[in-house]
């Protein structure tokens, strides 16, 4: 069935959706608070998992809801600062995927973004500095169980 509202959508038109999308992240160090963390989201929560580790050995089994995608970030198998022939640094990881997908994915609208940010210094620090100063997220929107 053709339907006209469809075909006038592109990449560049604002997708306004008034349910609210979880950006979690974590690392190594916080890997039964972030199980805990996505047991209490609603069974429809919506959004991304990111979890940096330092290699495949960390990575296990994660319940999460069916609608969140969850991607492990071995740093072991990643370079470091681009141009460098240095090994990826502890939240380095963590920080170029959630760059790449609020680039991608916070969109403007009446829905609205919130983070739940786990793990170590460099993790969470990096983390809520690139959501708050360089995206303009309000910082009431981002969480750090481990800081209450």
């Amino acid at each position: 069935m053709y339907r006209p509202d469809h075909a006038t959508h592109t990449a560049s038109t604002a997708h306004h959706d008034d349910r609210v999308q979880f950006l979690v992240v974590a690392d190594e160090t916080s890997l039964a608070q972030l199980e805990a963390e996505l047991a209490l989201l609603p069974l429809c929560a919506r959004g991304r998992v990111f979890v940096e580790v330092q290699d495949e050995s960390q990575i296990g089994p994660l319940a999460a809801p069916i609608r969140m995608t969850v991607t492990w970030l071995p740093r072991s198998r990643r370079s470091g600062r681009p141009g460098t022939a240095e090994r990826c640094g502890r939240g380095e990881a963590a920080l170029r995927a959630v760059s790449a997908w609020t680039a991608e994915m916070l969109c403007d609208g009446p829905g609205q973004t919130r983070a739940i940010v786990l793990g170590s210094w460099p993790v969470v620090t990096e983390i809520r500095e690139h959501l708050s100063e360089t995206v303009g997220m309000d910082t009431a929107s981002i969480v750090e169980p481990a800081r209450r």
